[in-house]
């Protein structure tokens, strides 16, 4: 496979910008629930509690699937498999715009988490159109859809929720995943697994197929264990803040909507900023030293942490020293986002890592599947600013003394990988 050719860099783009809008428009569907939480809690009259449950679901469906998307997209067409699941996106949003009572939103709005599950293959497919000292970049460019996508939800929901109602947001949105299917289902196109690693070129690696002898090598990998386990604790901030937040800066601070915009607004396209950067610097110090890019995400939790505490105790009436704390909060909070997923990557082989990213998420889900309700819980109890920061902080001190295991134990692990693949290439060329 020539990574230079034309055809190659066209198709690698092509998939780039697709897989960009997905994330973009999923994330937009996915996380437009926040600032619509006042008007959803209204129509169904529910408490914080049963709030907490309807995210909750998404959360659980979401994580119990992980393993299905994974094995999937290692066996099948990935480009078609994303399209399915844009197209599930689209259906499930629609069902939840139509029911009419809890219970039935409550299966409804759990059911689109099925679709939430089916990245791992979109990030092994780039993985295998990208070389290793780029893929820090290339995930935090994508995954810079996530904010601009919250943002995008934001708008939609203060601008339109009010006039034409949540109902008809979500209409919109789950039309939007329906057109997408159909643009991924013919405009990206799948590639030999592996086809990126430099000890592969010129060899043919459409003979590696998935098998469970590699996926226990998965299994090998001491820093991953480190890796996993910062997972299962480091999407509980990401899921009480994505949906609290909002709740939080209209009831225990008493900002209005049009507040809530003019922090929130900046606040979201500082985060976006943060992923590109955080993978731009994990690609940089990869290339001084294997530990680069969880060293890069230790250094943005750290900082996370500091400045969410700050943020949360800045008195109600000072909006502007509010508003630039959580700047600086929004700004290392995606740091390690980009540069976990190339960490799996660098230490696992072609053939499994759609597995592996999905064990990853799937640990992660599991973990923080709970947090909504934990935090709804808490917020009924003392208050939603209370939750976020409890939760917040816990999380992220722990996921520090996990990363710092993982940058300990990295370079061992990145050397075994290497050395299977060039073993490959060896095998391969005493063929020709």
């Amino acid at each position: 496979m020539n990574l230079n050719s034309p055809a190659f860099k066209r198709a690698a783009r092509t998939s780039t910008v697709l897989f960009f809008f997905f994330m973009l428009l999923h994330q937009t569907d996915k996380l437009l629930i926040g600032p619509l939480q006042t008007q959803v809690m209204d129509t169904f009259k529910m408490t914080y509690t049963q709030w907490g449950m309807i995210n909750t679901g998404a959360l659980l469906v979401g994580a119990l699937l992980y393993p299905v998307w994974g094995w999937l997209n290692d066996h099948y067409n990935r480009g078609k498999l994303l399209a399915l699941a844009s197209l599930l996106w689209g259906s499930t949003t629609w069902l939840s715009a139509i029911v009419r009572t809890f219970p039935a939103f409550l299966v409804t709005r759990s059911s689109t988490g099925i679709d939430d599950s089916s990245y791992p293959g979109m990030y092994s497919l780039l993985a295998d159109y990208y070389p290793p000292k780029t893929r820090g970049r290339v995930y935090g460019l994508l995954q810079l859809a996530q904010p601009l996508g919250y943002l995008l939800g934001m708008v939609l929901a203060l601008m339109l929720g009010g006039v034409i109602g949540w109902r008809n947001v979500f209409f919109i949105t789950g039309s939007l995943g329906i057109v997408l299917a159909i643009a991924i289902f013919f405009g990206v196109k799948d590639v030999p697994r592996g086809s990126s690693e430099v000890e592969l070129q010129n060899v043919e690696v459409s003979k590696y197929k998935f098998n469970w002898q590699s996926v226990r090598e998965i299994f090998k990998k001491k820093s991953l264990y480190f890796v996993f386990a910062q997972g299962f604790i480091g999407v509980f901030p990401w899921n009480v803040i994505t949906y609290y937040f909002f709740g939080y800066l209209a009831t225990d601070r008493g900002y209005d909507s049009n507040t809530q915009l003019m922090i929130m607004a900046p606040a979201i396209l500082v985060m976006a900023l943060g992923y590109p950067l955080g993978g731009v610097l994990g690609d940089r110090l990869f290339k001084k030293t294997k530990r680069g890019r969880l060293i890069v995400s230790a250094v943005g939790i750290l900082l996370g942490m500091v400045f969410l505490t700050i943020t949360m105790n800045v008195a109600q009436p000072q909006v502007g020293l509010f508003t630039a704390m959580l700047l600086l909060t929004a700004l290392f909070m995606p740091f390690s986002s980009p540069n976990i997923v190339p960490t799996i990557f660098d230490v696992t082989l072609p053939e499994v890592r759609s597995t592996a990213n999905a064990v990853q998420n799937f640990i992660e889900y599991i973990g923080s599947a709970s947090a909504p309700l934990i935090a709804g819980i808490i917020a009924d109890a003392t208050t939603v600013g209370n939750a976020i920061l409890v939760i917040s902080l816990i999380a992220w001190g722990l996921c520090f003394v996990f990363i710092t295991g993982a940058i300990i134990l990295i370079p061992k692990d990145i050397d075994s990988m290497h050395k299977e693949l060039q073993e490959r290439a060896e095998v391969e060329k005493k063929l020709v």
